[in-house]
């Protein structure tokens, strides 16, 4: 008699929402800059600012709740466009994600900074460089930039790290212990960006091969990336 054949466990890429509510915000001296310039807008030292720090390292997430706290708008610096420029900033606050030299029409930036300055619209400005350190060729553009107020996010500390690792499996709805938890906060580059990928990757494995999440499986994926 033949044997029961069982049929494979399917793993599905299904969207898993990341909530970036202030409520969801996880506090540690590496962010506590960012943070507090957030909170204390509109009381801001100049209406534009810019908010430095690596891949990962909290960026979107301060800018998507100034958003709601501000009523602004939000966009890429690469889809900025003269022509797009002014309804921006429609709502009088704007956030421009994502400066990269080279990478974003600087004309429309300039236009963007000046015509901000006119309305006393705010902008909050994100990359992860400090405009200091971004090759401008318009020279306008590169004064006003230098001149902007910055505020830099640094990777997270020990503490900070674990917390997000627990975050992002509590945003998949994964069951993990301490050992699972200490496995990765020591063997990951210290980053928001490795983490989630790390999660993302224990995730789909456990659910592909009908694991739990263990340090075992922890152990066994990071050996091979």
């Amino acid at each position: 008699m033949a044997g029961r054949v069982h049929p494979r466990q399917l793993a599905f890429a299904l969207p898993h929402a990341e909530s970036l509510s202030r409520d969801n915000f996880l506090e540690g001296p590496a962010n506590a800059a960012g943070l507090a310039l957030i909170d204390g807008w509109p009381e801001w030292p100049n209406r534009i600012m810019w908010l430095a720090g690596p891949e990962g390292s909290g960026k979107s997430h301060l800018a998507a709740i100034w958003a709601e706290k501000a009523g602004a708008r939000s966009t890429t610096a690469n889809a900025l466009t003269p022509a797009t420029v002014p309804g921006t900033l429609a709502t009088g606050a704007l956030v421009v994600e994502d400066l990269k030299a080279k990478e974003f029409d600087e004309r429309a930036l300039f236009h963007l900074l000046n015509l901000a300055r006119e309305d006393e619209a705010y902008v909050l400005l994100t990359g992860r460089e400090l405009p200091a350190a971004l090759d401008i060729e318009l020279r306008d553009l590169r004064s006003r930039l230098r001149a902007v107020p910055t505020v830099s996010l640094s990777p997270p500390d020990d503490q900070l790290f674990r917390a997000l690792i627990v975050k992002f499996c509590a945003d998949r709805q994964l069951s993990i212990d301490e050992s699972v938890v200490s496995y990765l906060a020591t063997r990951l580059e210290r980053s928001q960006a490795a983490a989630r990928q790390a999660v993302e990757l224990l995730d789909s494995e456990a659910l592909r091969q009908g694991r739990p999440v263990t340090r075992a499986l922890a152990v066994e994926l990071l050996r091979n990336v």
